[in-house]
């Protein structure tokens, strides 16, 4: 049984444009568009440029699976991955999509004030829950057992790393420009959510399950609270490959940029080629 998973953030690659007029040449013209601008060299700018290429180039990857391929059991998202999958099922026509990755990408690179942290090591899964509650920070993923990030005020950073380097963790300060999925992105929700509920969002017709809830999206009402609460809340990507397998999947693909997902799930379920 075979799940796609669909990349986020920090999945960008040089040549996704080449890839994407390769596949879906069609997709430009209106992805320019949405963004004002081609994104493709400007990824390493933001979140407003990475994430309308990234989505794009991880549909241009879907298009080049084989014709005769039989359809996956599951689709998964990570973060931003979330809205590719739940356009590759159908819930959101391919136009909405780039409407809406577009002001995702723009609402999420306004939250400058705070940061992110990694951090990394046996027993990191454990600890997280109690660094983040020391330390006045948010959960922010849960990658694999021995990868979780935590995100909040940039300032407060610092004296959690210490803290995980106390407890035999490795931290790592990450290169972006907000606090992602954590509280401080709450000024994003109000006008995505009136985005979302302004397009045509429809039931997924493959089965989707979220990084967010950890469950199947079954209704265009799910589908709406599921991509307006993943802006602020965890993404639980270890408990969703966990529930993927524990259904029957052993054939985990990531399509798209990067090879990120791959190595979550192989340390998450290791047996796992």
């Amino acid at each position: 049984m075979e799940a796609v998973l669909f990349p986020g953030q920090g999945s960008q690659e040089p040549w996704m444009r080449e890839r994407v007029e390769a596949a879906r040449p069609d997709l430009l013209a209106p992805l320019e568009a949405a963004v004002g601008s081609d994104p493709f060299g400007r990824v390493e700018e933001g979140t407003a440029w990475a994430q309308p290429a990234i989505l794009v180039a991880c549909l241009a990857a879907w298009a080049e699976r084989a014709p005769d391929a039989a359809a996956p059991a599951w689709l998964a998202g990570h973060s931003l991955g979330e809205l590719t999958a739940l356009t590759v099922a159908g819930a959101i026509a391919e136009p909405d999509a780039l409407r809406l990755v577009a002001l995702r990408g723009r609402l999420m690179g306004e939250g400058r004030e705070g940061g992110m942290l990694a951090v990394m090591g046996a027993g990191a899964a454990e600890a997280a829950p109690e660094l983040a509650a020391a330390h006045g920070l948010a959960l922010a993923n849960d990658n694999a057992p021995m990868q979780v990030v935590l995100s909040g005020p940039r300032q407060a950073l610092p004296a959690a790393a210490a803290e995980a380097e106390e407890r035999g963790l490795k931290p790592m300060a990450l290169p972006v420009t907000g606090a992602f999925h954590s509280p401080l992105m709450a000024a994003a929700v109000a006008p995505f959510l009136a985005a979302l509920e302004a397009a045509e969002i429809r039931a997924p017709e493959l089965p989707v399950l979220s990084c967010v809830t950890v469950a199947p999206v079954e209704t265009a009402a799910a589908v709406r609270e599921v991509l307006a609460d993943g802006i602020v809340r965890p993404v639980r990507f270890r408990e969703a490959v966990l529930a993927l397998y524990a259904r029957g999947v052993r054939d985990f693909t990531e399509t798209g940029p990067g090879r990120v997902l791959r190595g979550l799930v192989k340390r998450t379920v290791p047996r796992q080629a």
